[in-house]
């Protein structure tokens, strides 16, 4: 095939910007169907396709209608994160290609169902992790891969965004974040460098994690910014949120390696994910930029670097995914990471081939939210991470991008 027939679940701010910036210029692509539980939200992608093809796509405000119509081969789910796995489990009964964008679980219990309905229906199922796609990240994974780390011993990193505004502002702007911060207490967007060090490290093809602690601050961030700010609802002022200002999970792996992750999204901050890998031979500093490369004598004293010396390496060890996507143009939003990941889904679905980031992924890494979230109602007591693989990881392949 030369299109992939594809369905667009949710319409909100990503699910649009996906739907208008970039699905609907990809040659590889032909939009269908959309699906938002609002209806102006609904309308709104109606009339982005229109304009696109000169054709209304099947519409609905009810996914199961979607799903059920018979008019895409594929799905991308880009609605709130309660929805995510409910919908995926519903696309991959009727055998419709299932991805979905980021976000945690609500239950252990909901990534067990992910993983036992893909292994019975077999249908093709990728989680839309961009940041495994970061042309840093990328470039990190090949210099591991090429052994100039040696070997990886500790990794971090995590989503640290100052995201007050969006919310403080969710119930006007009909945004989930909010009622989750009220009610919750987590690790709750942990994949944006878990999924790329899961790469660096192999997870669930050679290693794997195998238990966790989390963490919390007290949370004080959205109850002052809501007294700041007069474009704020003053109820939230003195709100009881239960979302700890910062978050920081420690993960063990099985090979010996820890990982650690931090969410900090309700205080004063610039935007940093922070990607930071530690080997033997060599150190990555996300926050700085900079590679720290171990000299090969054995002199003693400081060892000589440079601070922001990262394009000195990316020249040298650009990953081939990036040399080729570079010399034919970069696409999407979040500097490219989002025409790389979707591209590739979509790729999958038309030739037939394994998706990188797997049912078994996706299930480890929403894992980590509600896991946190008990490890931090018990007292930051340790938790174990399932084996959702049952066994697999110790014979299954690193993934070949």
């Amino acid at each position: 095939m030369d299109q992939v027939k594809c369905a667009v679940i949710g319409l909100g701010s990503r699910g649009y910007s996906i739907l208008e910036w970039l699905l609907l210029k990809m040659d590889n692509v032909r939009v269908t169907a959309v699906c938002d539980k609002y209806q102006d939200r609904m309308e709104r992608g109606v009339d982005s396709v229109l304009r696109a093809y000169g054709e209304k796509p099947f519409a609905s405000t009810d996914y199961r209608e979607v799903l059920d119509s018979g008019k895409a081969e594929a799905v991308f789910i880009l609605s709130s994160w309660d929805n995510h796995i409910p919908a995926a489990l519903y696309a991959m009964e009727r055998h419709v290609a299932t991805a979905i964008e980021v976000g945690g679980a609500y239950k252990l219990e909901d990534c067990w169902n992910l993983v036992r309905t893909q292994q019975r229906t077999g249908t093709p199922f990728m989680f839309l992790e961009n940041c495994c796609f970061g042309e840093t990240e990328m470039l990190v994974l090949n210099m591991v891969r090429q052994g100039l780390f040696g070997d990886v011993m500790a990794c971090s990193g995590g989503y640290m965004h100052d995201l007050r505004g969006e919310i403080t502002h969710g119930r006007e702007n009909r945004h989930y974040r909010l009622e989750n911060y009220l009610g919750r207490n987590c690790e709750n967007y942990p994949t944006h460098e878990l999924g790329p060090i899961a790469m660096v490290l192999n997870i669930n093809r050679g290693n794997l994690m195998t238990s966790l602690v989390s963490m919390g601050t007290a949370s004080r961030g959205l109850n002052e910014y809501a007294r700041r700010c007069s474009s704020v609802d003053k109820s939230l002022a003195t709100a009881h949120f239960a979302q700890a200002d910062i978050v920081e999970t420690l993960i063990s792996c099985a090979g010996g390696q820890v990982i650690r992750l931090t969410l900090d999204t309700t205080l004063p901050r610039y935007y940093s994910r922070g990607f930071t890998v530690h080997g033997t031979k060599a150190l990555f500093s996300g926050e700085n930029n900079t590679f720290f490369m171990d000299r090969t004598d054995d002199q003693e004293g400081e060892l000589p670097f440079h601070m922001n010396n990262h394009d000195e390496f990316a020249e040298k060890y650009r990953h081939p995914v990036w040399k080729k996507y570079i010399a034919e143009g970069v696409r999407g939003g979040h500097d490219g990471m989002d025409g790389l990941v979707y591209d590739r889904f979509v790729e999958c679905v038309r030739l037939g081939l394994p998706c990188p980031i797997d049912v078994y992924d996706a299930a480890a890494w929403m894992a980590i939210t509600p896991l946190s979230e008990w490890s931090l109602a018990h007292g930051s007591a340790p938790v174990e991470i399932p084996d959702f693989t049952e066994g697999k990881w110790k014979t299954a392949k690193p993934v070949e991008f």
